[in-house]
């Protein structure tokens, strides 16, 4: 199949559209959109992590292989403290005895001891560095089946699903949102586990020192919960709305500056600021709030920290005039109550930045969740050898509910007929092509290829047996070859060629300094309007399939080209069925049968003679046209 239409949109001369408002489109399933509200809480925080947490099972060995290097890294780091603290006895007992001359510091067991610290502190930094690599590894491989995930979503989406959701929403998701995910599980991930388990270890250690001043040590984790609670809670609505505004403003500026032309054209620019400014101003204000509050976490847990180091050093010092614990275990202690106090800042920190990524994720899973077009059928045989009989029998279908396009459509084609679809803008020209392509599906009624029902056939098998060109042409950033050869796969060069050759496409192309090889930018504005209507037909004619639907295919070319290419037409259209949609009359004259439509029924048929003789409704619309001196108005009337 050739197409030219961009997959993603619909937006089309027949086809109204709900208006676009940011954010709508990708909501909980059957809940419909979720428009997020000032002050509104992630729905389901443990839900979504838990979804998050399932793209972590493939990679279980490789956690279970950084949380034995956490382990073996955080012990390594715990002993350093009280080895360190019997150099610091070692020195204190030796100074005492120097002053009372009674022996000298013994400087070789200090240093023996320092490089054993030191092997530990170096030991431990390299099985960091270990633990880190693997995390990012396993971090990376989890954003590429995101990715991979959200682009697979893509194709299994219905047309419907996009008709109210504009294209930087979509990407914000794969990218913004992913990339937030990505952040935290290749930082957060790995600082969490080394966290909880400096904690177990501090713990112990303290334990084995004093457990007097453990328990002191112990009463500031209360007072540290508080603070987290009280943060956390007013700081994750924040970060909900941040993560979803920040895909709007992505979309309002994509858009706009997709049709810039059009905006300065239609002196647009202030209303497109001032929606940019709404938007960017509730971003502003959702994301100082969240990054004010997140920042605050920090100083607020070293203050409660200072608190409980500044009491472990009294009680102490206490400890030691009494001498139930040495020197060097103080300095041991306080060390550990570091140690100790600051996994619980970090965790603190790193369950702020679980809101924003809970935020990002959410949005990633519903639209992950949201709704896919119904499952193809499997066919009990596809046909083969398609003559290119379509039936069209009692079709109702309308892109809004309680709003049809078409009413108990019905019509016939036989094979290798070029029927013409004419009709006012709205009638429901273009939508009759989209549901024999199955972008859409009829409400009720069916659609017959050959005698079989499409909707008992594969999507892809149907979609390959139409060519189709449209008014809007679509290409991509590649070279001349590629786009004319697009959805072919192993195409000859001879043919392609011939193919540019038939539809005047040829000339011009070599024209360019690198023939066929030359390079369409992203916008494709390197090329004219006219020669990229010439190149999306140059596609369809290359693919050469039994049935063919030119919407308006050749609006865009001057009167001279469309003369050339409405001959390669009636080449390409020989033997072929045909479905050719325009506003145009003198393109369909010597149509097989044409389809006159208004308001989504057929008001008229039959060839260009009698319709004209019928001096009806089609009648009205050719003389309106074409016939300016009032002649065939007064022979109908």
């Amino acid at each position: 199949m050739s197409t030219n239409e961009k997959p993603t949109n619909t937006n089309t001369a027949s086809t109204p559209q709900t208006p676009r408002r940011h954010g709508q489109g990708f909501g909980p399933p059957g809940g419909g959109p979720h428009a997020l509200m000032p002050g509104e809480k992630s729905r389901d925080f443990k839900g979504t992590m838990k979804k998050l947490l399932a793209y972590l099972g493939p990679y279980r060995w490789g956690l279970l292989v950084v949380m034995v290097l956490a382990t073996a890294a955080t012990i390594l780091s715990i002993m350093g403290p009280k080895i360190l603290g019997t150099a610091t006895t070692t020195l204190f007992e030796g100074v005492v005895k120097k002053i009372a001359h009674s022996g000298d510091i013994d400087f070789a067991k200090i240093g023996s001891i320092l490089l054993t610290v030191l092997g530990l502190y170096v030991s431990s930094a390299i099985l960091q560095y270990i633990q880190g690599w693997v995390v990012s590894g396993i971090a990376v491989k989890i954003t590429y089946t995101l990715r991979k995930d959200i682009m697979a979503k893509i194709n299994r989406m219905p047309f419907r699903a996009f008709d109210n959701t504009n294209h930087g929403e979509i990407l914000s998701r794969m990218t913004n949102d992913v990339d937030t995910v990505n952040q935290t599980l290749s930082q957060s991930l790995s600082q969490m586990i080394t966290s909880v388990m400096t904690l177990i270890g501090a713990f112990v250690m303290m334990l084995t020192i004093s457990w007097q001043m453990t328990l002191i040590a112990l009463l500031m984790i209360p007072l540290s919960i508080g603070v987290v609670r009280f943060i956390v809670k007013r700081s994750q609505k924040y970060f909900k709305i941040q993560q979803d505004y920040l895909g709007h403003v992505n979309g309002h500026v994509e858009e706009i500056f997709g049709a810039h032309t059009v905006v300065k054209a239609f002196g647009g620019e202030s209303k497109a600021v001032q929606t940019f400014e709404e938007l960017n101003s509730t971003l502003y204000q959702s994301a100082w709030k969240s990054q004010f509050l997140s920042s605050i976490m920090m100083p607020l847990m070293n203050f409660v920290g200072n608190l409980g180091y500044v009491a472990v050093a009294v009680s102490g010092g206490w400890l030691a005039a009494k001498q139930m614990v040495t020197i060097g275990d103080i300095q041991a202690f306080l060390q550990y109550v570091r140690s100790f106090t600051q996994p619980i800042t970090q965790v603190a920190n790193i369950s702020n930045v679980l809101q924003q990524t809970a935020a990002a994720a959410e949005r990633i899973f519903d639209f992950l969740a949201s709704e896919e077009e119904k499952q193809d059928l499997a066919p009990a045989k596809v046909p083969e050898g398609i003559k290119g009989k379509v039936e069209f029998r009692h079709v109702h279908f309308g892109y809004v509910q309680g709003q049809p396009i078409l009413k108990d459509f019905s019509a016939t084609v036989l094979p290798g007929q070029t029927v013409a679809i004419v009709g006012p803008t709205g009638a429901g020209k273009t939508t009759l092509v989209k549901l024999l392509m199955r972008f859409y599906e009829p409400e009720s009624g069916e659609i017959l290829i050959d005698d079989v029902p499409i909707q008992e056939l594969p999507r892809s098998v149907v979609r390959s047996w139409f060519g189709m060109v449209l008014q809007d042409t679509w290409l991509f950033s590649g070279t001349v070859r590629d786009n004319i050869a697009y959805g072919k796969h192993e195409v000859r060069e001879e043919d392609i060629i011939e193919s540019a050759k038939a539809t005047h496409v040829d000339h011009f192309v070599r024209a360019f300094p690198e023939g066929y090889n030359f390079v369409l930018n992203e916008e494709t504005t390197n090329v004219s309007q006219g020669q990229k209507q010439l190149l999306t037909i140059a596609r369809a004619m290359l693919a050469k399939p039994p049935m063919l639907i030119l919407d308006e295919a050749t609006s865009n070319v001057d009167t001279h080209t469309e003369l050339l290419i409405q001959k390669a037409m009636l080449t390409l259209m020989q033997g072929r069925t045909s479905f050719v949609i325009a506003h145009r009359l003198s393109t369909i004259r010597d149509a097989d049968l044409i389809l006159v439509m208004d308001h989504g029924d057929i008001v008229e048929q039959g060839t260009h003679e009698e319709l004209l003789a019928k001096c009806g409704f089609y009648a009205e619309l050719y003389n309106s046209q074409f016939d300016e001196s009032g002649e065939a108005q007064a022979a109908c009337s």
